[in-house]
């Protein structure tokens, strides 16, 4: 078990790291939330596995429990599933007191919590992260949001949980698939803060992939208290906090040109990796960072199994453009997260648009990725 803490001026929360964990939910909830209602959002595969133990939970502790399983995929991340949440909320009576606890991956968890953030003008959150994915990234920090048909996460805001239950224990039931987008985000961690778990994750990934139980809480109380560090230092990322964006607005385009149709294209972390290898390629080519950087990343990401080249993507001027609707952009101008090496990273905002299509061309015949 490992207990982070992330401290904010208005707020503080802890992120609970155990085994076996959701048994305890209902408890847990209720210490931090007492009321007679509470909601519980979860996907429809989650659903099958852990919705019964986890309602039981709740209803254990004393709460009436309305439940709603959203279709899981990042195409549904989107304003028409908020309206049926609202609806549901409304139908059921849930009150500003009665806590909303997202049971399942990021999709989830930002759905839910942006719900949670409008709903009666903000009720109780609780995340409850069962993919690596969320895990170590969007279940901590409070960016709650969903996706436009332009760009991901477009709608949105800033809205911290009461309290954060990670059961490690659920990645025994997530597909190897998943357990490697989750990896993405753990290389980003050792790249953009952390030499030391970079090199960890590649010393250890015969353990983490077999699911050894000490490996697995390791891994993600090291990457929660990276991501806890940069949230307490930069909220609402008015800085450092887009550090951790390192990959995303590449990957994000990714995910936008395929309609965020992650069950016949890139997932989430697929699209993540791609994009750390094409900015790290774009840091080498602008003379920011040393070819061994790029060597060293693309190494661990295939050893995870993961792409590090899509010969099938969209021509460079049509993700550029995508690119250029990031929340990122300021003044006309991508900020983008390049390495100077491994374990450091820049917010740049000055790449000429010709190197942006060069790395988009390196992607696109990378001969050493998959």
């Amino acid at each position: 078990m490992a207990i982070v803490e992330l401290i904010l001026p208005h707020h503080r929360y802890e992120i609970v790291i155990e085994p076996g964990s959701l048994a305890s939910l209902g408890e847990r909830v209720r210490h931090l939330a007492p009321h007679h209602r509470a909601a519980l959002v979860l996907d429809r595969h989650i659903e099958a596995l852990y919705g019964e133990e986890t309602n039981r939970s709740m209803v254990n502790a004393g709460y009436a429990v309305s439940q709603a399983a959203i279709r899981p995929g990042e195409e549904r991340k989107n304003l028409d599933t908020i309206r049926s949440l609202y609806e549901l909320l409304v139908g059921t009576r849930l009150e500003r007191h009665s806590p909303i606890v997202a049971l399942g991956g990021g999709v989830v968890g930002d759905t839910a919590g942006f719900v949670a953030a409008t709903y009666l003008r903000g009720t109780p959150f609780f995340q409850c992260p069962t993919t690596l994915l969320a895990m170590v990234d969007s279940s901590v920090g409070g960016k709650v949001g969903v996706n436009l048909p332009q760009g991901k996460n477009l709608i949105g805001a800033f809205y911290q949980p009461n309290l954060v239950i990670i059961d490690t224990d659920t990645l025994n039931s997530l597909p190897s698939r998943e357990l490697q987008c989750g990896l993405a985000e753990c290389v980003k961690h050792g790249m953009i803060r952390d030499a030391s778990l970079f090199e960890w994750i590649d010393n250890h990934l015969d353990a983490i992939l077999g699911l050894d139980r000490n490996a697995l809480v390791e891994l993600v109380r090291r990457n929660v208290e990276i991501k806890a560090k940069v949230v307490m230092a930069d909220e609402k990322e008015a800085s450092q906090r887009a550090e951790l964006n390192f990959g995303h607005t590449f990957g994000h385009a990714i995910e936008a040109t395929q309609a965020y149709d992650s069950e016949h294209g890139y997932h989430h972390g697929e699209a993540v990796a791609l994009g750390m290898v094409a900015a790290t390629r774009l840091a080498v080519e602008t003379g920011r960072c040393p070819q061994n950087a790029l060597d060293r990343i693309s190494a661990l990401l295939n050893r995870i199994g993961l792409p590090t080249s899509a010969p099938k993507l969209p021509p460079p001027d049509e993700l550029v453009n995508v690119m250029r609707l990031d929340k990122k952009v300021e003044d006309d101008r991508m900020r983008l997260i390049l390495p100077n090496e491994v374990g450091s990273v820049s917010i740049v905002s000055d790449v000429p648009v010709d190197a942006i299509h060069g790395a988009w061309q390196f992607i696109a015949g990378n001969s050493r990725g998959r």
